[in-house]
């Protein structure tokens, strides 16, 4: 196995973490200084989730155009240029196109950079170093706004974070130069036929990436709300959606391990069946101490599902099908993105305050129905 490459590839994917976690809390500040309501600050969170629809269209037609690997730089580039432009513009009207194309580039870079990992790693490994990917990447996210905190740089005056996330951008690229062992591309479109074509063969699998899209735009946008809502202070609000992120961060890689040693497709039952629960216990001990282990082993499950599904896509594709496979697997992502805090919005506006965790018990309690049936992962084996 190269591990050079491996860690050179997972390396410019935590670049990317970071950069955003570094600069696009800016964006919604910068827009409330500003004078914008939620509604345009919502438009504006809403852009990258198009982008994503966009750039899974067009990856594995660009990628058989450029090479994965050139592609996967030119977009980290494009993406640094992007980000720059959004300090050098400050415009409502200019930062959503660029937020658009943010999001175009840089599913690009995670698409072609989870088929090379996904391509390089070894059948025995693959859970675990695909969970390192996974436990790695949620760090990074979540490390951007805790450098931003520690250096005083959230102030809606200050660039700093947008010219952080340049740098990295710009500076990861150089990684990639020389590595092998990224999968081939054929030159077409992956149109939403395909994707329809996609989750009827994997239904288990397109069910599970979309409620884990929705898991977490709701807890990066709606759980802050929903705890301020139950009579926490701010400080705790936050600290609970910071106990969600390092459960479904650290304990992915335990998943990933026993996922090596055990049926992936049990594992993978028992994350749905773990999050339909936890979910529905949010409610009854939310006035509890009991809480904070909870929150832990609701965002663990969710992360679980998606870093399993990375596994089992990993375990049966190859090279034009692991990175059309990919490509899906981000429709789902954006897809889940606009739903889940729409869905989630509406209900607990008009149906019932404890509308998110029942939202992520119902899609938890589908996904375990759906596998019951037969045919849940697919008819094939893995290749």
């Amino acid at each position: 196995m190269r591990w050079a490459t491996y860690f050179a590839v997972l390396a410019s994917v935590l670049s990317v973490g970071l950069a955003l976690g570094v600069s696009m809390p800016l964006v919604s500040l910068r827009l409330e200084s500003w004078g914008y309501g939620s509604f345009a600050i919502g438009v504006m969170a809403a852009m990258p989730a198009i982008g994503v629809l966009l750039g899974a269209k067009v990856s594995s037609h660009l990628a058989a155009r450029f090479g994965t690997a050139n592609l996967m730089r030119l977009c980290l580039w494009a993406g640094a240029f992007s980000i720059g432009l959004l300090a050098l513009l400050p415009s409502y009207p200019i930062w959503l196109v660029l937020r658009l194309m943010i999001g175009v580039i840089l599913t690009l870079v995670f698409i072609l950079g989870e088929s090379w990992i996904n391509q390089l790693v070894v059948e025995q490994w693959r859970g675990r170093l695909v969970a390192l990917y996974g436990s790695a990447y949620a760090l990074s996210q979540l490390s951007g706004p805790l450098l931003l905190g520690a250096l005083g740089a959230l102030g809606t005056d200050n660039d700093f974070g947008f010219w952080v996330g340049v740098g990295l951008l710009v500076t990861s690229p150089l990684l990639l130069l020389g590595r092998s062992g990224a999968p081939t591309s054929e030159a077409c479109s992956v149109t939403f036929s395909d994707l329809l074509g996609f989750c009827r063969g994997l239904p288990a699998i397109a069910w599970a990436v979309s409620l884990f899209a929705a898991f977490e735009a709701m807890i990066l946008t709606l759980l802050p709300v929903y705890c301020l809502r139950q009579g926490f202070t701010a400080e705790i609000a936050l600290a609970m959606v910071s106990t969600v992120v390092v459960g479904d961060a650290l304990l992915q890689l335990p998943i990933g391990a026993l996922a090596d040693r055990l049926s992936r497709r049990t594992l993978f039952a028992g994350c749905a069946v773990i999050l339909m629960l936890s979910s529905l216990a949010i409610p009854l001990l939310i006035e509890t101490l009991l809480i904070w282990p909870l929150w832990v082993l609701f965002g663990a499950s969710a992360g679980g599902l998606f870093t399993l599904s990375l596994i089992l896509i990993g375990e049966r594709y190859r090279d034009d099908a692991l990175v059309r496979a990919n490509a899906h697997i981000a429709q789902l992502w954006g897809i889940g993105c606009l739903i889940g805090p729409l869905a989630a919005g509406a209900g607990s506006q008009w149906i019932s305050g404890h509308a998110l965790p029942l939202l992520m018990a119902a899609g938890a309690f589908g996904l375990v129905i759906l596998l019951m049936r037969q045919g849940a992962f697919g008819a094939a084996q893995a290749a």
